[in-house]
């Protein structure tokens, strides 16, 4: 059972400076003139060549796509283009992120390194902080923290270096300086990107009431298809987290209004039908997901639900693309350990699972981490050491609840004989997300129920 990834973001109650109005359209260079409505009402712009500072990761799919295809023209003609070359970096890495395609990470890897050959690291912020979101994207994020904070040295008030030393932090379970690293980054540049990060760092802290507010105040400010999208996309994220599946699919209808090709709340979408025992639905949904974003987590939720179904061979299949999308991430530079452990330890080789999982805690100590080594443990039968890492994701983030957490500790204390405590945590877990995971839901069902019969 694949945790689900939330998008990073933290409120703390006190007024947020709202200052989004006209940033995409600025950074692109538009006219007025270039600006259409489209049937919804929406603002789209034609998007030309990318131009240096376009907030990539807040564009369309087939935008970004074009701006692209527009910008290889323009370096094509004008190679020296040092703003230029970043941002194709940039775009390299947000097409990898919304594709599951890794072989763009070395083309952006060379493009920031033309940048950085034509104008040196001390004035060229931009390729920077490209290379940060890059060793991010490859989790590398003790590489992305040290890039971003040599960026911001360069240029203190740069969106990209702020969002991934956010990024970097939380990832690598320093929640007490993530917190202030978002403080800095909203006084610096407030914005979709940054409250969006705001919220998870508020989740992680166990405030599930202030990151929702955060993200509806978001909501109201976001002014383009893209920014709509992404922002009800991780308001339905959060309901769905807990339980809330009614609301999470409004927020996901929302989000596909916006944008109907908005992959991560099609997925959110067919989560959430899965939950509500819409078979049919959810598994239209996911299978539509996987054909445009073949990722783990994606995979694996799909093969579940088909588990839940009988169709254990399509179930295989989907176990079996997890694994050779692993073989391609890594032969592009991506520590994929985590997702091996926790794809493993559910579906295939235990002790992989538990070499992948040793391997990734050693390089960052953050709840997720503790928990898929604590999964991977107990998938080889080292209960005793698994319920220490269980504990220590509860410890590393107090406040923070999260319904596989619970069940994977449930099921470690159930093989353990502590059955007052399995139940209690598998209780939890259903109580809280009762959808957590197709298998992962059954499973913890069952066990109540024989805890119950032997009672």
């Amino acid at each position: 059972m694949l945790v689900r990834k939330p998008q990073f973001a933290r409120w703390d109650g006190r007024p947020v400076r709202w200052r989004v109005a006209a940033v995409v359209a600025v950074a692109l260079g538009l006219t007025a003139g270039s600006v259409a409505s489209g049937a919804d009402g929406f603002q789209r712009p034609e998007v030309p060549a990318l131009a240096a500072g376009v907030p990539v990761e807040r564009l369309a799919a087939g935008d970004l796509t074009r701006g692209v295809t527009a910008l290889q023209r323009h370096l094509q003609a004008q190679p020296r283009d040092a703003s230029g070359w970043a941002t194709l970096g940039a775009a390299y890495v947000e097409q990898a992120r919304t594709t599951g395609d890794p072989t763009r990470y070395p083309q952006a890897e060379k493009a920031f390194r033309r940048s950085l050959e034509l104008r040196p690291a001390t004035g060229n912020d931009a390729a920077l902080a490209g290379q940060a979101a890059l060793a991010a994207a490859r989790h590398d994020f003790a590489t992305a923290l040290s890039l971003s904070d040599r960026a911001l040295r360069v240029n203190p008030y740069g969106e990209r270096a702020l969002s991934t030393r956010v990024d970097a932090l939380v990832e690598l379970g320093r929640y007490d300086e993530a917190l202030r690293a978002v403080e800095l980054a909203d006084r610096r540049r407030p914005g979709i990107p940054v409250f969006t990060r705001y919220a998870y760092v508020l989740e992680l802290r166990g405030d599930v009431r202030g990151a929702r507010q955060v993200l509806l105040r978001a909501l109201d400010s976001a002014f383009t298809p893209a920014d709509v999208a992404y922002v009800a996309t991780s308001l339905g994220q959060l309901a769905w987290s807990q339980g809330e599946f009614d609301e999470a699919l409004k927020h996901f209808t929302t989000a596909l209004r916006a944008e109907p090709d908005h992959v991560p709340a099609l997925e959110g979408r067919g989560r959430a039908h899965a939950a509500r025992g819409e078979t049919e639905r959810a598994v239209n949904d996911l299978e539509e997901v996987v054909r445009r974003h073949p990722l783990p987590g994606q995979l694996a939720a799909l093969g579940e639900l088909y588990e839940t179904l009988g169709r254990r061979e399509q179930a295989e299949e989907q176990y079996a693309l997890v694994r050779t999308w692993t073989r391609l991430a890594r032969a592009n530079g991506v520590a994929t350990d985590l997702e091996s452990a926790l794809v493993e330890a559910d579906h295939g080789d235990a002790a992989g699972a538990l070499t992948a999982a040793r391997a990734e805690w050693a390089r960052r100590r953050s709840v997720h981490t503790a928990d898929a080594l604590a999964w991977a443990l107990h998938a080889n039968g080292k209960d005793a050491e698994a319920l220490t890492y269980a504990r220590k994701a509860a410890a590393l983030s107090p406040g923070y609840r999260n319904a596989s957490f619970l069940f994977h500790r449930g099921m470690i204390e159930r093989a353990l004989g502590d059955d007052a405590a399995a139940r209690r945590d598998l209780r939890a877990a259903l109580d809280l997300n009762p959808g957590f995971s197709a298998t992962g839901a059954r499973e913890a069902k069952a066990a109540l129920s024989e805890g119950q019969g032997a009672s």
